[in-house]
């Protein structure tokens, strides 16, 4: 079987595993990091999004021989490591200031999208406004969407 190796939130790893095996069964399964839940296993639904090199990606939609050495990926996890000054993500704490789960198990993806969301949009020099908001396809099936974009908002202004 075939070794792949990258750095999962921040710590290098190698795993022996067929080449078309999905990324987000190495995480979970292999791995045990369990933040990126899944969902439909299509790159639909988005509840796997975890960040590849700083980028929101789906897991569930990468082959494990797709990821190379020198990849980073960030999972829910490992979020709070790329906060300046240590604690949560500044997301993270707007979604509990805004109350936003109820089930929770779309959260850790809603929460990645977001960053990665806020992150492009100051590259950009765009806002963080309601229609970059909208390009977000992650699902809530609760329907939190309000608390959601809330939390974005206010996420955005301590990133």
């Amino acid at each position: 079987m075939p070794t792949h190796t990258f750095k999962l939130n921040g710590e290098q790893v190698s795993v022996d595993v067929e080449d078309d095996v999905r990324l987000l069964w190495v995480i979970r399964d292999l791995l045990k990091v369990t933040g990126p839940k899944y969902g439909c296993g299509i790159n639909v639904c988005k509840a796997c999004t975890s960040h590849i090199n700083g980028k929101a990606f789906n897991p569930c939609s990468v082959q494990v021989k797709d990821i190379q050495p020198t990849d980073e990926v960030t999972t829910i996890e490992g979020l709070a490591d790329t906060a300046p000054g240590g604690g949560l993500h500044p997301m993270q704490d707007a979604w509990i200031d805004n109350d936003v789960a109820q089930c929770g198990y779309c959260q850790p993806g809603q929460i990645m999208a977001a960053v990665a969301k806020v992150r492009q949009c100051q590259a950009e020099g765009r806002d963080v406004d309601d229609d970059a908001i909208e390009e977000l396809r992650n699902i809530c099936r609760c329907g939190t969407y309000n608390r959601i974009r809330e939390a974005i908002k206010a996420g955005s202004k301590n990133m």
